[in-house]
Parts: C-alpha cells; structure tokens; sequence
C-alpha cells in the first residue's frame, strides 16, 4: 500500500486505527485451544469484527514465532485474509548488516506479503536502505518509543541533541516519507513539537494510546499534519476486551469506540 493510497483509506474510513494482534496464549479466551490454531481462530475472529473500523493491522511477530513453524505457518495463513484495503505490518524490529537485512526484507515483502515492517536502526543507514528498495513497501524506523527504557538510550544526549533526533534525522534522509514511518511512542508528550520540526511529513506509528496511559487528544494535537500522518495502534484494549465467548463481539465494539473518537479529529 503505498502513502497516497493510505491517506485515502484513513479519509474513506474517518479512523486511522492500527489494530495490533498480539495472542498471546496464556490470555485467550478458555475455549480457544492454546496452540497455534486457538492464535488463528482469535485472530481471525478479532479481524472480522474489527475490519470496518480500521486501517491497519500490526502482527507483533514474536507471538508467533514463540509457537515455531506452526505458529509462523498460521500468521502466513492469518496474513493472506487480510484484503489489500489495509496496511499489514510486521512489528519484527529487524536490522542487520546489508545483506541480511536485505533478505528479511525480502521475506517480510515478497514471502509474507506485509506491507511494512519495523526496523531498529542501531547499525546505521546501510542496515536500514535495504528495506526502502520495494515498491510500496515501508520500514516504520524505532524512532522515540513508550517504554521506561527510552531514557537510557534514546533520551541520552549526544552533544546538543538526543540519540532519537539524530536517528530521526540521518533515517530521514535515507528515506522519504513515500516509504518511511517513524515509530513514536504516543507517552512521550514534551518531545511531539521537536519530532514534528525534524520530520514534518513522515508517517508515525504510535503505539501507548490505551493501556499504557498514552492520550488520543496528546498525539492528535501534537503529531497530525495536514495529510493526518499518524497510525494509532491500540492492542491489548481491542483484543482482550473480554475473555468469554464473546470476545470478538466486544473487541469490535471497542474499535468502533476508538474510530469514533479519531473521527472527530479529521
């Protein structure tokens, strides 16, 4: 899905929702099987409710791989349902040296059929170029993220700036906002005007909205730009709203609730 059709989609749907998929087996609702196939029938049931509300879906791919081959086999399988209407993402935070990183670009696009993919940049530009050669495709960089330990690393200083203003800067001009988005945690309030400075027209991917104690309105105000330029992912909020037999009902509820309240924001 490349940033023109995207755009149109989150303006179609009035909702620039990201529903993240993250089964963890210990939490499926007690009718599930707890193998790779009670992952596929909650997924593929949390889908089917919650494809009307939003835009995007994001596989955050270690709960599959803690399943083996069946479990990667299943999110294949659990991929290719998924219409072209909406941007995939493989939440893998890959990055190696070139050659490598090419080739799990080319597994993520060309295997897996994901239209983007995270990338952690901590090897620098050249594990990073690879996964800008597909038509259409993204790499959606770590960039500033929600957890504690942010500040040890990204909230450092180096000089004048912190690490994630210069990760934001030197990723920026490997990539343009055609096929690049920055992940930015959506808890990382006092930073939103210096990131929208350093990149004004990028896509953010910003998970933390929800349960962890992130703010719609914050992110909003802080981080929309004139093409809305933000996906707002909300996990655990949409599928574990409830345990019972009915948990795809309320998961699709609580995506509407969500799309809803985006809507008076655009």
């Amino acid at each position: 899905m490349n940033r023109a059709n995207l755009i149109t989609a989150i303006k179609r749907k009035k909702s620039f929702l990201c529903v993240g998929l993250d089964p963890d087996i210990l939490k499926l609702p007690s009718h599930l099987s707890k193998d790779a196939e009670g992952v596929k029938e909650f997924c593929l049931k949390i889908i089917a409710q919650t494809i009307d509300s939003c835009v995007s879906y994001k596989f955050n791919l270690a709960f599959f791989e803690a399943l083996g081959w069946q479990g990667m086999k299943v999110f294949e399988e659990i991929v290719s349902v998924i219409p072209k209407t909406h941007l995939i993402i493989a939440d893998a935070k890959r990055g190696d040296i070139g050659n490598t990183s090419e080739l799990y670009a080319r597994a993520f696009f060309e295997k897996m059929n994901c239209d983007a993919l995270t990338v952690s940049p901590y090897m620098g530009s050249d594990s990073v170029n690879p996964f800008l050669n597909h038509k259409d495709k993204w790499a959606i960089v770590l960039g500033l993220t929600s957890n504690e330990g942010a500040k040890d690393f990204e909230l450092e200083k180096i000089g004048e700036q912190y690490l994630y203003e210069k990760v934001l800067k030197t990723c920026s001009e490997c990539g343009s906002e055609e096929s690049m988005m920055f992940v930015i945690g959506a808890t990382q309030t006092p930073y939103f005007t210096r990131i929208r400075q350093i990149i004004p027209h990028h896509f953010l991917l910003i998970p933390g909205v929800g349960a962890q104690g992130g703010s719609l309105g914050d992110v909003c105000n802080g981080l929309m730009n004139d093409d809305i330029g933000i996906l707002v992912n909300s996990s655990r909020e949409i599928i574990y709203a409830s345990k019972n037999l009915d948990f795809d009902i309320k998961a699709g509820e609580k995506a509407r609730e969500l799309a809803t309240e985006m809507s008076l924001y655009l």
